[in-house]
C-alpha cells in the first residue's frame, strides 16, 4: 500500500498551492462580500490547465490523474470554496460527460474550449421540483424535423449565469420516464435561452447560483450528447466522478479552517497561558484533525478507485458524505475555538464556516450518499 504521491502529483499540488496563495487568497474575503464572480482568476486557472486537468492533450487539456485534480481541487478551494466548485464544475460535471460520451466532433468543438480554460461550462440538471429526485425532469425535448426544440427550467445551477456551454438535460418521452431523458450541449447564445436569476447565498458567494429557463431553444442533433434516451445514465455517472470534486472541495475549506484555529490556538491567551494549553482545545483540536484525515483518505481512496477504470459509485459517495460532514464539524469547531472573533468577518472562520454547508447539499445531499452506500452494500 502507497502512501507517497508521485512527482507529477507533487508538482501539481505545489503549483496549485502556490497560486493560491499568491492569486486567490489576498482577495477571497473581498469576493465573498461583494458577491463578485472571479473572471480574471478562472482566466488564469484554465491557463494553468486547472479548468481541464484530467482532459486529453489532443483535446486541450492536462492530461493528468484524477489525484492531481483532487489535490489541486483542494488547494484552491482551501483559499477559496467558490473558485473551487466553479473549477470542479467545469472539470468534473461538463469535461468529463463530453470526453466520455461524445463524439469527435462534439470533442473539438465543445469540449477542447472548456478544457483550455476559453470557455466555462454548467451542468444543467437540477429543477424546482427535480433536487435529489432527478429522474422527475419536467423540462422538456421535443423532436422537431432535423432537430429538437427545449422548453423548461433549471434551478441552483453553478456557472449558470456565466456558462458559455450548458449541459442541459430534458425529457424526450414522459412514457418512458428515466429512460426517455437526453442531454445536450446547449450554447449560451442560443435564441430563447435566458438566465432568470442569481441565487443570493449564505456560502461560496463569488460562485453565481443562477435559474434558467429555455424556452424553445432550438438545437441540431449534433449537440445531442450520448445515444437517445441515455441522459440519465449520464447524468447520474458524471455526478459520480462530481462527488470526489465536491470532496476535494470539503478537504480544502476543512484544512483552512482547521490551520487557522490551531495558529489562533497558540496565540490567542487567556487566564495567562495560550488557549491551545487547556484540555478542551486540545481535545478540539484532536477530533478536527482526526476527521480531516480520515476524510482525505477517503477522498483520495476515490481518486485512485476512479482511474482504476471499474465502478466507484460507492467510494465516491463515501468520500462525499464524510468529507462534507468533516467540514461541517471542523469548521464549527474552528469558528469555537475562535469564539467571539470566530463570528466576526474580520477572520476567515466565519467564512469557512458558511461555505462548508453546501457540501452536505450539492452534488448528492448527505442522505443520497446514504442511499447510494447503503443500496450497494446491501448487494454485497
Amino acid at each position: 500500500m502507497q502512501f507517497e504521491f508521485n512527482e507529477q502529483q507533487r508538482m501539481i499540488r505545489d503549483m496549485a498551492r502556490d497560486f493560491a496563495a499568491r492569486e486567490i487568497a489576498p482577495i477571497a474575503a473581498e469576493m465573498d462580500e461583494q458577491e463578485k464572480f472571479p473572471a480574471d482568476v478562472v482566466k488564469k486557472m484554465g491557463e494553468l490547465g486547472f479548468m481541464g486537468m484530467n482532459v486529453p492533450e489532443e483535446f486541450g487539456g492536462a492530461g493528468l490523474d484524477s489525484l492531481c485534480y483532487t489535490l489541486a481541487m483542494e488547494e484552491i478551494s482551501k483559499a477559496c470554496a467558490s473558485c473551487g466548485v466553479i473549477m470542479s464544475v467545469n472539470n468534473s460535471l461538463v469535461c468529463w460527460p463530453i470526453e466520455t460520451y461524445g463524439n469527435h466532433e462534439q470533442k473539438e468543438k465543445w469540449l477542447t474550449p472548456l478544457a483550455k480554460g476559453e470557455k466555462l461550462g454548467a451542468y444543467c440538471l437540477s429543477e424546482p421540483g427535480a433536487g435529489t429526485d432527478a429522474a422527475a425532469q419536467s423540462t422538456t425535448a421535443k423532436k422537431d424535423g432535423d432537430g429538437w426544440i427545449i422548453n423548461g427550467m433549471k434551478n441552483f445551477i453553478t456557472n449558470g449565469a456565466n456558462a458559455d456551454t450548458l449541459l442541459v438535460f430534458a425529457q424526450s418521452d414522459p412514457e418512458l420516464k428515466y429512460k426517455g431523458i437526453m442531454a445536450f450541449l446547449v450554447d449560451k447564445e442560443a435564441e430563447g435561452f435566458s438566465v432568470i436569476r442569481k441565487e443570493e447565498k449564505m456560502g461560496i458567494r463569488a460562485s453565481d447560483t443562477a435559474q434558467l429557463a429555455f424556452d424553445n431553444v432550438r438545437v441540431s442533433e449534433s449537440q445531442v450528447l450520448g445515444p437517445e434516451g441515455s441522459g440519465f445514465k449520464i447524468a447520474m455517472s458524471t455526478l459520480d466522478g462530481g462527488r470526489i470534486g465536491i470532496a476535494a472541495q470539503a478537504l480544502g475549506i476543512s484544512g483552512a479552517a482547521y490551520e487557522a484555529a490551531l495558529a489562533y490556538s497558540k496565540e490567542r491567551e487567556q487566564f495567562g497561558r495560550p488557549i491551545c494549553k487547556f484540555q478542551a482545545i486540545q481535545w478540539k483540536i484532536a477530533d478536527m484533525a482526526t476527521r480531516l484525515h480520515a476524510a482525505r483518505l477517503l477522498t483520495y481512496r476515490a481518486a485512485w478507485a476512479k482511474d482504476q477504470g471499474g465502478r466507484y459509485s460507492e467510494e465516491s459517495a463515501m468520500a462525499k458524505l464524510f468529507a462534507s460532514e468533516a467540514s461541517h464539524f471542523i469548521t464549527n469547531e474552528a469558528v469555537q475555538i475562535f469564539g467571539g472573533n470566530g463570528y466576526s468577518k474580520e477572520y476567515p472562520v466565519e467564512r469557512h464556516f458558511r461555505d462548508a454547508k453546501i457540501t452536505e447539499i450539492y452534488e448528492g445531499t448527505s442522505e443520497a450518499q446514504r442511499m447510494v452506500i447503503s443500496s450497494m452494500e446491501l448487494k454485497k
